[in-house]
């Protein structure tokens, strides 16, 4: 993809107007996304790690199962549960005149459901690695349970934490099937840049070269940052 890349015109690509709708949306959805994972996915990930509750391992596969579920699949089944006719999706239109399918927020909660398994498994790997044992001393000296998790148990998960976050991040700035399946394709409401790829490919290949070399390049850094600052160097 690189090789074939035709350098000479790269800027005036990027320049494009639909370029940065679409590069702009992609970011503030993703980071969306993983604010909405981070307050759903570490309470739930401190559950999986540190509770035993019946039923435990029915809400591990149901917390893995958007990673191994093909995305047009997600995103049939977050039409049906949060389209306009949906489970949910009917009853929240008729008591508020909101619907999620075709607006940001859509493509926010597309983005959450396919991301929130590796903001979820990675935070639950933090856990269980940090000891316990650091968190009944801060009980033993009088913590409330609140506390402990605050000022002990979040500080010794933090880099795993962090690294959840990043995963999940690059994953939602990545997907596509799920997205395009619930909102469809508006520019400046629900064109990411993966979707907005799709598009461009079928009339211009080398506008299609350009917002791919973008995405790699994001890709690449998310990797180099992860593996420098907090997943460590061989």
């Amino acid at each position: 993809m690189v090789a074939a890349l035709d350098f000479s015109t790269l800027a005036r690509q990027l320049n494009s107007a639909p370029l940065r709708s679409a590069l702009w949306l992609s970011l503030i959805t993703s980071t969306a996304a993983m604010l909405a994972c981070l307050v759903l996915g570490l309470p739930t990930a401190w559950l999986l790690a540190r509770v035993d509750f019946r039923g435990k391992a029915l809400v591990r596969v149901l917390v893995t199962v958007p990673l191994v579920l093909p995305p047009v699949v997600a995103g049939v089944a977050l039409r049906t549960a949060f389209g306009r006719t949906g489970v949910v999706g009917q009853p929240l239109l008729e008591a508020t005149g909101f619907a999620f399918p075709f607006t940001v927020w859509g493509v926010v909660l597309a983005h959450a459901f396919v991301s929130m398994p590796f903001v979820v498994l990675a935070i639950e790997g933090a856990l269980r690695s940090a000891d316990p044992e650091y968190d009944a001393a801060a009980a033993t000296l009088g913590a409330s349970r609140w506390t402990t998790f605050r000022r002990v148990t979040i500080p010794l998960a933090l880099p795993g934490i962090l690294a959840g976050m990043v995963l999940g991040w690059a994953r939602s700035l990545g997907e596509f099937g799920a997205t395009i399946t619930f909102n469809g394709n508006y520019p400046g409401r629900t064109q990411t840049m993966p979707t907005l790829i799709y598009i461009t490919r079928q009339s211009d290949q080398e506008a299609a070269l350009a917002l791919s070399f973008v995405m790699l390049v994001i890709s690449v850094a998310v990797l180099l940052l992860l593996r420098n600052r907090w997943l460590g160097t061989p």
